[in-house]
């Protein structure tokens, strides 16, 4: 009978251990597919489970292009407990839709609205968060100092400068610009930049609310400045057929000169660059505008149909560790959300830090500023107009009748 017992015991022992030693899955999705992302992913992953030893976390690795579209597939039907998305509005339509999970609590149990004050703003829809961001990124022109060297050309400071030196450039068989339009939101990074530095931040925002028509003359000024660099050909030809990834060989080989990008393609760059790529601010085009600058933030959400929100939970308030932001900044080569985590030192990164720094204010970028549904179309006709800036009075009412629809 004591046997009996004994061993009754000794199995419901064995099957409570067995239950606690069973690892619980927390489900990730992300987009971080480049080789510095990957790396850094990689290695938070690993440290998170190693400090939960019970989680074992399934990470689903995604091409930027096809996550855009079926995040959104995932979301109202079966979604992982942890997804990686923007900041902005980006982040708001899905909240607006109820698919974003309501995570003021981490916000308040980590003192994240002190450490993360600066990013708050963009995390948050009615006084609630919902969300964790990573990381920051500048946009600038990423150029060939060598090349500029070669021809006698200095960092351009205004817009007449940066024309001057595109044209130098195209008469010595130089593409001015390289860019790949295939995705269409590297063009859309040309249409920030020349219409915060064309008519202000404020401004520019006002359009992104819908507030503003396509057809204002203030917005046909933008385009038409952007004529400016489109008609003499100062852009790679036929760049609606790469993407961004296929148009940087251009900038490594000589054959282009200049490159609007975030800083996330820093870590691309080639050994044998080394001290011969540069950055400067995008130029002033109207010195009584002020210098607003995109810097995009990336973030982590929970999706309100998740299996496993405590486990994600957990993993956002990792994510949000100083000394994590710390290690994933320094391999993407950005910069921290939480103000208690430094920037590596990089002489790009640097200058982002001191540009941002001293920014008349910073927009998300266009298509996580605007509704997605203008963005969609904005975006198509940016490229369009880059290809047939005869077509702008086209493009332009069509761009209008898509923002009176979307806002209404």
């Amino acid at each position: 009978m004591k046997y009996v017992k004994l061993l009754s015991a000794s199995i419901a022992l064995s099957a409570m251990l067995g239950t606690s030693v069973q690892a619980r899955t927390l489900v990730i999705n992300s987009d971080a597919s480049d080789p510095a992302p990957k790396e850094a992913w990689a290695e938070i992953v690993d440290r998170f489970e190693k400090a939960n030893p019970e989680i074992e976390v399934k990470y689903n690795l995604y091409d930027h292009e096809s996550y855009k579209t079926t995040i959104r597939n995932w979301l109202v039907t079966s979604p992982p407990d942890v997804v990686f998305w923007y900041a902005g509005n980006r982040m708001k339509t899905f909240v607006d839709r109820g698919l974003f999970e309501d995570v003021s609590d981490i916000w308040k149990d980590n003192n994240m609205v002190q450490d993360f004050a600066s990013a708050a703003p963009a995390m948050t829809v009615d006084g609630k968060q919902y969300g964790v961001p990573y990381t920051y990124y500048q946009w600038g022109i990423y150029y060939r100092k060598d090349i500029f060297d070669k021809h006698g050309i200095a960092e351009p400071k205004t817009w007449d400068e940066l024309k001057t030196a595109s044209a130098k450039l195209k008469e010595n068989d130089v593409t001015p610009f390289t860019i790949g339009t295939k995705y269409l939101w590297t063009a859309a990074g040309w249409f920030d930049y020349l219409n915060l530095r064309t008519n202000g931040l404020d401004f520019h925002i006002q359009l992104m609310d819908g507030k503003v028509p396509y057809t204002d003359d203030r917005v046909k000024k933008t385009f038409e400045n952007w004529a400016e660099l489109v008609e003499p050909g100062y852009f790679l030809k036929n760049h609606a057929s790469y993407s961004w990834q296929e148009a940087q060989p251009f900038l490594y080989n000589g054959q282009a000169a200049m490159y609007l990008m975030g800083n996330f393609i820093t870590p691309n760059f080639p050994e044998e660059l080394d001290g011969k790529m540069g950055f400067f601010q995008f130029p002033v085009i109207d010195p009584a505008v002020g210098m607003a600058e995109d810097a995009p933030m990336d973030t982590l959400h929970i999706p309100s149909k998740a299996k496993n929100k405590d486990d994600a939970r957990l993993f956002l308030e990792f994510v949000a560790q100083a000394e994590n932001q710390q290690l994933i900044n320094e391999l993407l080569l950005q910069i921290p959300t939480n103000s208690k985590a430094k920037a590596k030192s990089d002489p790009f990164l640097d200058k982002g830090v001191a540009m941002l720094a001293s920014s008349d204010g910073t927009a998300q970028f266009y298509d996580r500023d605007t509704d997605p549904a203008m963005a969609k179309e904005g975006m198509k006709g940016f490229q369009e107009f880059m290809v047939h800036p005869d077509r702008i009075e086209k493009i332009l009412e069509r761009l209008e009748k898509t923002r009176a629809r979307t806002f209404k």
